[in-house]
Protein backbone atom coordinates (compact mmCIF):
# COMPACT_ATOMS: atom_id res chain seq x y z
CA UNK A 1 0.00 0.00 0.00
CA UNK A 2 2.81 2.40 0.87
CA UNK A 3 4.43 1.90 -2.52
CA UNK A 4 1.14 2.72 -4.22
CA UNK A 5 0.80 5.82 -2.04
CA UNK A 6 4.28 6.99 -2.99
CA UNK A 7 3.28 6.70 -6.64
CA UNK A 8 0.10 8.71 -5.95
CA UNK A 9 2.13 11.43 -4.21
CA UNK A 10 4.54 11.60 -7.12
CA UNK A 11 1.66 11.92 -9.58
CA UNK A 12 0.18 14.69 -7.42
CA UNK A 13 3.52 16.50 -7.36
CA UNK A 14 3.81 16.33 -11.18
CA UNK A 15 0.30 17.75 -11.55
CA UNK A 16 1.23 20.62 -9.22
CA UNK A 17 4.25 21.36 -11.36
CA UNK A 18 2.18 21.39 -14.55
CA UNK A 19 -0.47 23.61 -13.00
CA UNK A 20 2.28 26.07 -12.07
CA UNK A 21 3.37 26.54 -15.70
CA UNK A 22 1.63 29.34 -17.67
CA UNK A 23 1.63 27.30 -20.90
CA UNK A 24 -0.86 24.73 -19.60
CA UNK A 25 -3.59 27.37 -19.41
CA UNK A 26 -3.59 27.67 -23.20
CA UNK A 27 -5.58 24.41 -23.20
CA UNK A 28 -8.71 24.82 -21.01
CA UNK A 29 -9.68 21.17 -21.44
CA UNK A 30 -6.28 20.02 -20.16
CA UNK A 31 -6.52 22.38 -17.20
CA UNK A 32 -9.99 21.06 -16.32
CA UNK A 33 -8.73 17.46 -16.49
CA UNK A 34 -5.69 18.19 -14.33
CA UNK A 35 -7.81 20.10 -11.80
CA UNK A 36 -10.24 17.18 -11.47
CA UNK A 37 -7.39 14.71 -10.96
CA UNK A 38 -5.67 17.01 -8.48
CA UNK A 39 -8.89 17.32 -6.50
CA UNK A 40 -9.38 13.54 -6.44
CA UNK A 41 -5.80 12.84 -5.33
CA UNK A 42 -5.56 15.61 -2.73
CA UNK A 43 -7.32 13.75 0.16
CA UNK A 44 -5.14 10.66 -0.41
CA UNK A 45 -1.91 12.66 -0.52
CA UNK A 46 -2.84 14.71 2.54
CA UNK A 47 -3.58 11.53 4.55
CA UNK A 48 -0.40 9.83 3.30
CA UNK A 49 1.75 12.79 4.34
CA UNK A 50 0.15 12.70 7.80
CA UNK A 51 0.92 8.97 8.01
CA UNK A 52 4.59 9.59 7.12
CA UNK A 53 4.77 12.38 9.71
CA UNK A 54 3.38 10.12 12.47
CA UNK A 55 5.79 7.37 11.38
CA UNK A 56 8.68 9.81 11.74
CA UNK A 57 7.41 10.84 15.19
CA UNK A 58 7.49 7.19 16.31
CA UNK A 59 11.06 6.70 15.05
CA UNK A 60 12.29 9.87 16.75
CA UNK A 61 10.60 8.92 20.02
CA UNK A 62 12.13 5.44 19.94
CA UNK A 63 15.58 7.01 19.73
CA UNK A 64 14.89 8.60 23.13
CA UNK A 65 13.94 5.38 24.93
CA UNK A 66 17.53 4.77 26.04
CA UNK A 67 17.54 8.05 27.96
CA UNK A 68 16.06 7.38 31.46
CA UNK A 69 14.92 10.99 31.81
CA UNK A 70 13.12 10.96 28.45
CA UNK A 71 11.81 7.38 28.48
CA UNK A 72 8.34 8.08 29.93
CA UNK A 73 7.70 10.99 27.57
CA UNK A 74 8.99 8.94 24.61
CA UNK A 75 6.65 6.05 25.44
CA UNK A 76 3.68 8.40 25.56
CA UNK A 77 4.71 9.91 22.22
CA UNK A 78 5.09 6.45 20.67
CA UNK A 79 1.64 5.37 21.90
CA UNK A 80 -0.01 8.57 20.61
CA UNK A 81 1.73 8.56 17.22
CA UNK A 82 1.07 4.82 16.76
CA UNK A 83 -2.65 5.33 17.41
CA UNK A 84 -2.74 8.17 14.88
CA UNK A 85 -0.88 6.00 12.36
CA UNK A 86 -3.46 3.24 12.74
CA UNK A 87 -6.35 5.68 12.31
CA UNK A 88 -4.73 7.21 9.25
CA UNK A 89 -3.99 3.77 7.78
CA UNK A 90 -7.69 2.94 8.04
CA UNK A 91 -8.55 6.27 6.40
CA UNK A 92 -6.11 5.53 3.56
CA UNK A 93 -7.61 2.09 2.96
CA UNK A 94 -11.01 3.71 2.53
CA UNK A 95 -9.61 6.39 0.22
CA UNK A 96 -7.96 3.75 -1.95
CA UNK A 97 -11.17 1.75 -2.48
CA UNK A 98 -12.19 1.59 -6.16
CA UNK A 99 -14.24 4.66 -6.98
CA UNK A 100 -17.78 4.41 -8.28
CA UNK A 101 -17.97 6.49 -11.49
CA UNK A 102 -21.15 8.06 -10.08
CA UNK A 103 -19.57 9.13 -6.77
CA UNK A 104 -19.14 12.79 -7.74
CA UNK A 105 -22.75 13.18 -8.92
CA UNK A 106 -25.75 14.80 -7.29
CA UNK A 107 -28.41 12.45 -5.96
CA UNK A 108 -32.14 12.02 -6.32
CA UNK A 109 -33.74 10.68 -3.15
CA UNK A 110 -37.23 9.22 -2.81
CA UNK A 111 -38.78 8.51 0.59
CA UNK A 112 -42.06 6.61 0.83
CA UNK A 113 -44.15 5.59 3.80
CA UNK A 114 -44.41 1.81 4.15
CA UNK A 115 -46.08 -0.34 6.79
CA UNK A 116 -47.69 1.65 9.59
CA UNK A 117 -50.19 4.10 8.09
CA UNK A 118 -50.07 7.60 9.59
CA UNK A 119 -47.09 6.74 11.83
CA UNK A 120 -45.12 5.60 8.77
CA UNK A 121 -45.88 8.92 7.07
CA UNK A 122 -44.76 10.83 10.16
CA UNK A 123 -41.48 8.92 10.25
CA UNK A 124 -40.99 9.56 6.51
CA UNK A 125 -41.17 13.28 7.37
CA UNK A 126 -38.60 12.72 10.13
CA UNK A 127 -36.24 10.97 7.71
CA UNK A 128 -36.57 13.81 5.22
CA UNK A 129 -35.64 16.25 7.98
CA UNK A 130 -32.68 14.02 8.93
CA UNK A 131 -31.30 13.98 5.39
CA UNK A 132 -31.94 17.71 4.97
CA UNK A 133 -29.90 18.43 8.09
CA UNK A 134 -27.15 16.04 6.95
CA UNK A 135 -27.00 17.89 3.62
CA UNK A 136 -26.82 21.20 5.50
CA UNK A 137 -23.89 19.90 7.58
CA UNK A 138 -22.03 19.16 4.35
CA UNK A 139 -23.09 22.46 2.80
CA UNK A 140 -25.04 20.71 0.07
CA UNK A 141 -28.18 22.11 -1.51
CA UNK A 142 -31.43 20.21 -0.93
CA UNK A 143 -34.36 20.88 -3.28
CA UNK A 144 -37.78 19.22 -2.97
CA UNK A 145 -39.31 18.38 -6.35
CA UNK A 146 -42.50 16.59 -5.33
CA UNK A 147 -44.26 15.87 -2.04
CA UNK A 148 -47.51 14.21 -0.98
CA UNK A 149 -48.31 15.28 2.58
CA UNK A 150 -50.86 13.99 5.09
CA UNK A 151 -53.24 16.02 7.24
CA UNK A 152 -51.22 15.15 10.36
CA UNK A 153 -47.99 16.61 8.98
CA UNK A 154 -46.59 13.35 7.69
CA UNK A 155 -45.36 12.52 4.20
CA UNK A 156 -46.76 9.70 2.08
CA UNK A 157 -43.95 10.23 -0.42
CA UNK A 158 -41.36 12.88 -1.19
CA UNK A 159 -38.73 13.27 -3.88
CA UNK A 160 -35.82 15.68 -3.55
CA UNK A 161 -32.48 16.41 -5.18
CA UNK A 162 -29.29 16.90 -3.18
CA UNK A 163 -26.63 18.86 -5.03
CA UNK A 164 -23.09 18.85 -3.70
CA UNK A 165 -19.57 17.60 -4.26
CA UNK A 166 -19.49 13.82 -3.78
CA UNK A 167 -23.13 13.65 -2.67
CA UNK A 168 -23.70 10.20 -4.18
CA UNK A 169 -20.52 8.77 -2.62
CA UNK A 170 -22.02 9.40 0.83
CA UNK A 171 -25.75 8.99 0.24
CA UNK A 172 -25.75 5.80 -1.84
CA UNK A 173 -25.63 3.58 1.26
CA UNK A 174 -28.98 4.91 2.52
CA UNK A 175 -31.15 2.96 0.06
CA UNK A 176 -33.34 0.37 1.73
CA UNK A 177 -36.00 -0.13 4.39
CA UNK A 178 -35.76 1.97 7.56
CA UNK A 179 -37.68 0.63 10.58
CA UNK A 180 -38.88 2.71 13.52
CA UNK A 181 -40.16 1.58 16.94
CA UNK A 182 -41.81 4.22 19.11
CA UNK A 183 -45.06 5.50 20.61
CA UNK A 184 -46.67 7.60 17.84
CA UNK A 185 -48.22 10.99 18.50
CA UNK A 186 -51.40 9.46 17.10
CA UNK A 187 -51.48 6.74 19.79
CA UNK A 188 -53.59 7.76 22.79
CA UNK A 189 -53.03 4.58 24.80
CA UNK A 190 -49.23 4.79 24.74
CA UNK A 191 -48.68 1.52 22.85
CA UNK A 192 -45.38 1.08 21.00
CA UNK A 193 -45.78 0.79 17.22
CA UNK A 194 -43.39 -0.53 14.60
CA UNK A 195 -43.44 1.09 11.16
CA UNK A 196 -41.28 1.12 8.05
CA UNK A 197 -40.22 3.66 5.44
CA UNK A 198 -38.43 3.00 2.16
CA UNK A 199 -35.59 5.17 0.90
CA UNK A 200 -34.23 5.05 -2.66
CA UNK A 201 -31.08 6.94 -3.68
CA UNK A 202 -30.09 7.37 -7.34
CA UNK A 203 -27.24 9.27 -8.99
CA UNK A 204 -28.55 12.13 -11.08
CA UNK A 205 -28.11 11.37 -14.78
CA UNK A 206 -27.01 13.92 -17.32
CA UNK A 207 -28.91 14.36 -20.56
CA UNK A 208 -25.95 13.21 -22.66
CA UNK A 209 -25.87 9.89 -20.79
CA UNK A 210 -29.30 8.70 -21.78
CA UNK A 211 -31.71 9.51 -24.59
CA UNK A 212 -35.45 9.06 -24.10
CA UNK A 213 -37.83 8.75 -27.04
CA UNK A 214 -40.48 11.52 -26.72
CA UNK A 215 -43.06 9.14 -28.20
CA UNK A 216 -42.67 6.96 -25.09
CA UNK A 217 -43.84 9.76 -22.78
CA UNK A 218 -47.27 10.77 -21.53
CA UNK A 219 -47.08 14.25 -20.03
CA UNK A 220 -49.87 15.62 -17.82
CA UNK A 221 -50.19 18.93 -16.02
CA UNK A 222 -51.88 19.54 -12.68
CA UNK A 223 -52.09 22.16 -9.98
CA UNK A 224 -49.43 22.21 -7.30
CA UNK A 225 -50.40 21.33 -3.76
CA UNK A 226 -48.79 21.86 -0.37
CA UNK A 227 -46.44 24.65 0.69
CA UNK A 228 -45.50 27.17 -1.93
CA UNK A 229 -47.01 30.54 -1.16
CA UNK A 230 -49.43 32.49 -3.33
CA UNK A 231 -48.31 30.74 -6.50
CA UNK A 232 -49.75 27.38 -5.39
CA UNK A 233 -53.03 26.20 -7.00
CA UNK A 234 -53.39 29.24 -9.28
CA UNK A 235 -51.81 27.68 -12.37
CA UNK A 236 -51.40 24.13 -13.66
CA UNK A 237 -47.60 24.35 -13.60
CA UNK A 238 -46.97 20.94 -12.02
CA UNK A 239 -45.86 18.17 -14.38
CA UNK A 240 -46.41 14.41 -14.26
CA UNK A 241 -44.53 12.27 -16.77
CA UNK A 242 -45.36 8.62 -17.41
CA UNK A 243 -42.80 6.49 -19.26
CA UNK A 244 -45.22 4.27 -21.18
CA UNK A 245 -42.93 1.25 -21.87
CA UNK A 246 -42.08 0.78 -18.17
CA UNK A 247 -44.99 2.45 -16.36
CA UNK A 248 -42.58 4.60 -14.33
CA UNK A 249 -44.14 7.87 -13.17
CA UNK A 250 -42.30 10.99 -12.02
CA UNK A 251 -43.71 14.35 -10.99
CA UNK A 252 -42.43 17.81 -10.15
CA UNK A 253 -44.52 20.61 -8.69
CA UNK A 254 -42.12 22.83 -6.77
CA UNK A 255 -40.71 25.05 -9.52
CA UNK A 256 -42.36 28.28 -10.66
CA UNK A 257 -42.97 27.39 -14.27
CA UNK A 258 -44.23 24.42 -16.23
CA UNK A 259 -41.01 24.40 -18.25
CA UNK A 260 -38.85 24.20 -15.11
CA UNK A 261 -40.98 21.42 -13.63
CA UNK A 262 -40.78 19.45 -16.86
CA UNK A 263 -36.99 19.83 -16.94
CA UNK A 264 -36.62 18.56 -13.37
CA UNK A 265 -39.07 15.68 -13.97
CA UNK A 266 -37.07 14.59 -17.01
CA UNK A 267 -33.88 14.58 -14.94
CA UNK A 268 -35.59 12.32 -12.43
CA UNK A 269 -36.98 9.97 -15.09
CA UNK A 270 -33.63 9.69 -16.81
CA UNK A 271 -31.95 8.80 -13.52
CA UNK A 272 -34.57 6.17 -12.67
CA UNK A 273 -34.28 4.46 -16.04
CA UNK A 274 -30.48 4.35 -15.87
CA UNK A 275 -30.61 3.00 -12.30
CA UNK A 276 -32.88 0.12 -13.35
CA UNK A 277 -30.92 -0.55 -16.51
CA UNK A 278 -27.65 -0.79 -14.59
CA UNK A 279 -29.16 -2.93 -11.82
CA UNK A 280 -30.57 -5.43 -14.31
CA UNK A 281 -27.49 -5.24 -16.59
CA UNK A 282 -29.69 -4.59 -19.57
CA UNK A 283 -28.32 -3.60 -22.98
CA UNK A 284 -31.14 -1.25 -23.92
CA UNK A 285 -33.99 0.50 -22.19
CA UNK A 286 -36.59 -1.38 -24.21
CA UNK A 287 -35.67 -4.51 -22.24
CA UNK A 288 -37.07 -3.01 -19.03
CA UNK A 289 -40.57 -4.41 -18.69
CA UNK A 290 -42.71 -6.75 -16.62
CA UNK A 291 -41.19 -7.51 -13.22
CA UNK A 292 -38.03 -5.57 -14.05
CA UNK A 293 -39.85 -2.26 -13.93
CA UNK A 294 -40.57 -2.77 -10.22
CA UNK A 295 -37.86 -1.09 -8.15
CA UNK A 296 -36.93 -3.29 -5.22
CA UNK A 297 -36.06 -0.92 -2.37
CA UNK A 298 -33.92 -3.51 -0.61
CA UNK A 299 -34.22 -5.24 2.73
CA UNK A 300 -34.25 -3.60 6.14
CA UNK A 301 -30.98 -1.74 6.64
CA UNK A 302 -31.49 0.27 9.84
CA UNK A 303 -33.65 0.36 12.96
CA UNK A 304 -34.53 3.46 14.97
CA UNK A 305 -35.73 2.57 18.48
CA UNK A 306 -37.23 5.40 20.55
CA UNK A 307 -38.98 3.19 23.13
CA UNK A 308 -38.46 1.43 25.55
CA UNK A 309 -34.82 2.55 25.09
CA UNK A 310 -33.05 4.69 22.49
CA UNK A 311 -30.90 3.08 19.82
CA UNK A 312 -30.13 3.38 16.13
CA UNK A 313 -28.57 0.27 14.61
CA UNK A 314 -27.41 -0.49 11.08
CA UNK A 315 -28.02 -4.17 10.38
CA UNK A 316 -25.45 -4.39 7.58
CA UNK A 317 -22.50 -3.30 9.72
CA UNK A 318 -23.63 -3.81 13.31
CA UNK A 319 -22.79 -0.17 14.05
CA UNK A 320 -25.10 1.37 16.64
CA UNK A 321 -25.46 4.54 18.70
CA UNK A 322 -27.69 5.43 21.64
CA UNK A 323 -27.98 9.15 20.89
CA UNK A 324 -30.98 8.89 18.58
CA UNK A 325 -31.66 12.64 18.69
CA UNK A 326 -28.23 13.39 17.20
CA UNK A 327 -28.89 10.91 14.38
CA UNK A 328 -32.28 12.43 13.62
CA UNK A 329 -30.54 15.83 13.53
CA UNK A 330 -28.34 14.60 10.67
CA UNK A 331 -25.36 13.00 12.41
CA UNK A 332 -24.89 10.13 9.93
CA UNK A 333 -21.12 10.07 9.44
CA UNK A 334 -20.63 7.19 11.90
CA UNK A 335 -22.98 4.95 9.91
CA UNK A 336 -21.42 5.89 6.59
CA UNK A 337 -17.86 5.35 7.83
CA UNK A 338 -18.83 2.01 9.36
CA UNK A 339 -20.31 0.91 6.04
CA UNK A 340 -17.14 1.91 4.17
CA UNK A 341 -14.97 0.06 6.69
CA UNK A 342 -17.02 -3.15 6.45
CA UNK A 343 -17.13 -2.87 2.65
CA UNK A 344 -13.33 -2.59 2.53
CA UNK A 345 -12.98 -5.64 4.82
CA UNK A 346 -15.72 -7.69 3.13
CA UNK A 347 -17.66 -8.05 6.40
CA UNK A 348 -21.03 -6.57 5.41
CA UNK A 349 -24.02 -8.55 6.66
CA UNK A 350 -26.43 -9.77 4.00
Amino acid sequence: MLEKLRDVEERFRRIEEKMATPEVYNDPAAVAKLSREQKELAPVVEAYRRYVRYQSDVEQARALLSDPEMKEMAEEEIASATRLMQETEHELKLLLLPRDPNDSKNVIVEIRGGVGGDESALFAADLFRMYSMYAERRRWKCEVTNVNETELGGIKEICFIIEGDGAYSYMKFESGVHRVQRVPDTEASGRIHTSTVTVAVMPEAEEVEFEINPADLQIDTFRSSGAGGQHVNKTESAIRITHIPTGIIVACQMERSQHQNREVAMRMLRSKLIEIKEREHLEKISDIKGEQMKIEWGSQIRSYVFMPYTLVKDHRTGYEVGNINAVMDGDLDGFINAYLKCASQGTLQK
